[in-house]
C-alpha cells in the first residue's frame, strides 16, 4: 500500500473478462477434474458485468465449484498449488 494507504491501480483486483479492466467484486473458485485435484481451486476474478457470462463458461463444462463476493473469499485449504 501507499503511505495513504489506498491501493494503486497495480494492486487494484481486475475482472479476467478478455478485454476488461474493471475492478472486480466476486471471485469465480474452479478446478477442472481432469487435471487438478478436487480439492484444488483456481480462480477468475469478474465484474458486476461480466460474472454471469464467466459463470456460465464455466458452469457449462462442469467447472464452477462457488461464486464468492471478493471480500468474503477465502483460498480453501489445500487448494494451493503443489511446487
Amino acid at each position: 500500500m501507499t503511505s495513504s494507504d489506498s491501493p494503486t491501480p497495480e494492486e487494484i483486483p481486475t475482472c479476467s473478462a478478455k478485454g476488461c479492466r474493471d475492478a472486480a467484486v466476486w471471485v469465480l473458485a474452479w478446478n477442472n477434474p481432469t487435471l487438478h485435484t478436487p480439492e484444488r481451486r483456481k480462480t477468475w476474478l469478474a465484474c458486476e458485468e461480466h460474472r454471469e457470462h464467466l459463470s456460465q463458461f464455466l458452469g457449462v463444462r462442469g467447472f464452477l465449484k462457488d461464486v464468492v463476493k471478493l471480500e468474503e473469499w477465502v483460498q480453501p485449504e489445500g487448494s494451493e498449488r503443489r511446487r
